[in-house]
């Protein structure tokens, strides 16, 4: 007689976590999926039509700035009780009509308008399913929460984004435009049929468990302000992974020989790669520390990779300090991004985070103009990105300052809602 099949390796883990949560895991793994590519590979696609840095990079700032109207906006009507559902499903149509213009794009009116529907799509979309992860993750802490969802998202983007990189081998770069809009119409008929869960109002917490019951509700915004400030620097990096480095592979170093747009693509999909394989055990290994530790690791990770690809520009084998710094800039932004989220859940009141996390997602929009438009102009005035980079490992280090003043603030002992 046979025996009954038990659960395989993938599901008997998946099983650890509330079905809601796992649902929201799939909706963002479908979402990042198409974002791979052009997230990572946009400068490419337009450096081969010839357009300047300068120009790609003033697109990709145009993107970040139409984000931040939208994400204000949504976060304030998620405080008001908006399901979570909607701003997403708004943010795929936006994506798809911005996908739709870069596809058949050959002059910079039309980049632009593309980036700019891809901004308010980014906007729309960040702080509503950030938001829904707490909503949706008891009894799991939203700690290992975060962690489950930003490994969908790595997982995602470093598919995407190898996908691209196959396309551009295949001398077919604009497809990862067409391969983005089947990937947000398979997300808009899969939220149709199941829109998000949204749990809402949220358990009150009482005020013995943790951090959180230390904040006065007036005061939650000078608390959240050294986060800010710490996210704005540390999101500062895959802004200008997105942007500069495609470029600064490209274009060569003082003494890198140039890349080709096939093994640039495959270049950074080795970050990406990396993220994917981290993002699960790092978040995890972090969800038990102070929400302090896996910030000052990301940010030394992100300076370390920084000179790492300064130094390349100096070498003629650089190309081996760029693959070199892929792991520490992987390690960095999977330490980064489920412990930033999760120091917004324990420094705001959960009637506020609906705007708290707008104000977070907000950040990585300001990083998203300021660093295309600074890369844009050091690499089309010195032509490499030595000077770039060195600047960026500077200001990562002078983040630690804001990070000890958080470490004050929440304690210096585990969290009890952090550990999994």
């Amino acid at each position: 007689m046979e025996q009954p099949q038990g659960p395989s390796g993938s599901e008997s883990w998946l099983s650890q976590f509330p079905a809601p949560l796992r649902e929201v895991a799939v909706v963002r793994l479908i979402a990042a999926l198409g974002a791979g590519g052009v997230l990572y590979l946009t400068p490419l696609v337009f450096h081969q039509g010839a357009f300047s840095a300068t120009q790609i990079t003033a697109g990709l700032a145009l993107a970040a700035l139409a984000g931040t109207g939208g994400r204000l906006l949504c976060g304030a009507l998620l405080d008001q009780g908006l399901r979570c559902s909607v701003p997403v499903l708004l943010a795929a149509a936006s994506a798809i009509a911005g996908d739709i213009l870069l596809l058949l794009a050959h002059a910079f009116p039309a980049f632009a308008a593309g980036q700019v529907l891809l901004g308010i799509a980014a906007g729309l979309y960040w702080p509503a399913i950030e938001l829904v992860v707490p909503l949706t993750c008891p009894p799991v802490p939203s700690a290992r929460a975060f962690a489950l969802v930003r490994t969908a998202d790595a997982s995602g983007i470093a598919i995407g984004a190898l996908a691209g990189a196959a396309l551009a081998a295949a001398d077919r770069l604009r497809g990862i435009y067409g391969f983005d809009i089947a990937c947000l119409v398979a997300l808009v008929l899969l939220l149709l049929w199941r829109p998000l869960p949204d749990l809402r109002p949220l358990p009150d917490l009482r005020p013995s468990e943790g951090p959180r019951g230390k904040v006065q509700p007036g005061r939650w915004l000078p608390q959240l302000a050294p986060l800010l400030l710490v996210t704005l620097l540390a999101t500062t990096m895959p802004a200008l992974m997105q942007s500069a480095l495609p470029l600064d592979l490209v274009q060569g170093g003082l003494r890198r020989p140039a890349l080709a747009a096939a093994p640039g693509a495959l270049t950074i999909g080795l970050q990406l790669g990396l993220l994917m394989v981290l993002q699960w055990p790092v978040g995890r290994a972090l969800a038990r520390r102070p929400v302090s530790t896996g910030l000052a690791l990301s940010l030394v990770g992100f300076a370390v990779g920084s000179v790492l690809l300064a130094l390349s520009a100096l070498l003629p084998w650089g190309l081996g300090l760029v693959l070199a710094a892929q792991l520490p800039l992987a390690l960095a932004e999977a330490a980064f991004l489920p412990t930033a989220t999760e120091a917004v859940v324990e420094i705001t009141p959960p009637e506020h985070r609906g705007m708290a996390m707008a104000l977070f997602s907000q950040c990585f929009a300001l990083s998203a103009v300021l660093a295309p438009l600074l890369a844009g102009a050091l690499l089309e005035t010195q032509g490499h990105g030595a000077g770039l980079w060195l600047v960026m490992a500077t200001l990562l280090l002078a983040g630690l300052n804001p990070v000890r003043q958080l470490r004050r603030q929440l304690g210096r002992g585990a969290l009890p809602q952090s550990l999994g």
